[in-house]
């Protein structure tokens, strides 16, 4: 299937669980990221807010364990920069500087820019994902250029809800494929 088709789809799955089907998805990826990542070199970890109407995986736990057991952390969220069509991201300050934007996202209203070469791992947003580790998001690029512009050591981990497909059908040059998929079940190495 190609990303459009693959895109369609995996709204439409999401828009379909139920309350308690999507928090049991929710625990099971919280439980799985613990699991199974190694953050003990991780310096910065750069994690993407949850769209809540958009049924995403919820980041929250995760960032809330990551300050409370993991203090030598710094969290980078992104903001988006529609002129650029790019991704400015800033070190996590706390709730206060966090204002949603006109698609419901949260992001950061001011705080101490983070460079995308001190980011040690990125958690990503994705609708689906193919036994390559290529990724179908929202269509928009963001998180390709944020990819492309981090250092070749970077860690790129995908929050899936759902397990592989197995191939998307439009991959291009630009696309860049993730280190590991977590989904609510296991870790997906490709």
């Amino acid at each position: 299937m190609t990303k459009k088709e693959l895109r369609t789809l995996y709204i439409q799955k999401r828009k379909q669980l139920s309350d308690e089907e999507y928090r049991l998805i929710n625990q099971g990826l919280y439980e799985q990221f613990f699991k199974f990542i190694d953050l003990s070199n991780v310096r910065v970890l750069h994690v993407f807010l949850t769209i809540e109407k958009q049924r995403e995986p919820n980041t929250w736990p995760i960032i809330d364990r990551i300050q409370r057991d993991y203090p030598q952390i710094q969290l980078s969220i992104p903001r988006v920069n529609p002129e650029s069509g790019t991704l400015e991201n800033f070190y996590y300050e706390g709730l206060s500087q966090l204002k949603n934007n006109t698609w419901g996202i949260p992001e950061p209203t001011h705080g101490v820019p983070t460079p995308d070469e001190k980011i040690d791992m990125v958690l990503v947003p994705l609708l689906t994902f193919d036994e390559n580790g290529n990724r179908v998001g929202y269509g928009k690029g963001f998180y390709d250029k944020l990819l492309a512009s981090c250092s070749p050591q970077c860690q790129k981990i995908g929050l899936s809800m759902f397990t592989a497909v197995a191939r998307i059908h439009d991959i291009q040059t630009h696309d860049i494929p993730l280190h590991k998929i977590i989904t609510p079940s296991e870790i997906f190495i490709p």
